[in-house]
């Protein structure tokens, strides 16, 4: 068996991770074709919308950051020791960077399409609200102290309470 810091476990780790970063983006476009064929969004959740740019802008704050930051870095490598490798692949920022553009592009198709008399609850703003509230709390509590890897791990947590919330109605 291969070394965790192997040249083959670095090629199968970029490797899978460039073909979760296809297979997961690739599950956004049959939804934008249906909507461009139909110039019509009705049917579609838009709940589950709100709450899925909620989920991937955090999770794209969390690799662009971990990924981007010399500061978070350092951080982390002072939590966490020098010899850890930082947990964000290029393929997480370039999945995390897509999910947002196509998310907001979804978003502008309920803009302009026919969308019935369909509009996003009331709890659905409720939540959204909250969870982008207290990121700007944890935002205003993370300056003055430089704490990034904190913030950072804050936005992490929020796209994991996120994809719960999003996906709980189907359940």
């Amino acid at each position: 068996m291969a070394s965790w810091n192997s040249v083959e476990m670095e090629i199968a780790y970029q490797v899978l991770g460039w073909l979760a970063f296809f297979s997961w983006s690739f599950s956004f476009y049959p939804q934008v074709i249906l909507n461009f064929k139909r110039k019509s969004v009705v049917g579609l959740n838009f709940d589950f919308l709100v709450l899925n740019l909620t989920k991937h802008s955090s999770y794209l704050i969390y690799n662009a950051g971990l990924f981007f930051s010399k500061a978070i870095q350092r951080q982390y490598h002072n939590k966490y020791g020098h010899d850890q490798m930082i947990p964000v692949a290029p393929s997480d920022v370039a999945f995390s960077m897509h999910a947002v553009t196509l998310t907001v592009f979804t978003l502008f198709q309920v803009l302009i399409y026919d969308r019935g008399h369909q509009k996003v609850s009331k709890t659905c703003i409720s939540i959204t609200s909250v969870i982008w509230l207290s990121a700007l709390v944890c935002v205003i509590v993370a300056w003055p102290k430089h704490s990034w890897l904190w913030l950072v791990s804050v936005f992490n947590t929020i796209q994991v309470v996120m994809t719960a919330i999003k996906y709980t109605p189907q359940v």
